[in-house]
């Protein structure tokens, strides 16, 4: 079973908000205003196990997105079950009207994970296109 947030809990992304008043409504819908908006929600639905929600913001071209949704969500349930999210660095943000980066760490149980992040604009949204590990 994948692991949820208490809408009460504080916010993973580091707001300090709680949860329901932060990224649970990109979770349930809202459309994030920003790249960095959309990354720091993503960050936060790994810790609350919105496998959905990963998905439905990573862009088609990206080498992780399957068509075979169901195997690639249970990974990423998978993944979520077997790790704490502790907490995130932004270190530099750059938007243009198509294209953005996020340079971030991400502290997991398992290590930090440094990325370069790459979104792209696409009808109106955000979407996570491809990220280089540092």
């Amino acid at each position: 079973m994948v692991k949820k947030l208490s809408p009460n809990h504080p916010c993973p992304c580091g707001s300090g908000s709680k949860y329901k008043k932060c990224c649970q409504r990109y979770h349930k819908g809202a459309v994030p205003p920003d790249a960095l908006s959309l990354m720091k929600s993503r960050y936060s639905a790994y810790a609350a196990g919105e496998s959905r929600y990963i998905i439905a913001t990573t862009h088609p071209d990206n080498s992780d997105h399957k068509e075979a949704q169901k195997v690639w969500r249970e990974e990423i349930d998978l993944f979520c079950q077997h790790t704490e999210f502790l907490g995130l660095k932004i270190f530099s943000f750059e938007e243009t009207e198509r294209e953005a980066t996020v340079t971030f760490v991400a502290m997991l149980s398992t290590g930090e994970m440094r990325e370069r992040s790459r979104f792209l604009k696409e009808e109106g949204r955000w979407l996570y296109l491809n990220g280089v590990l540092s």
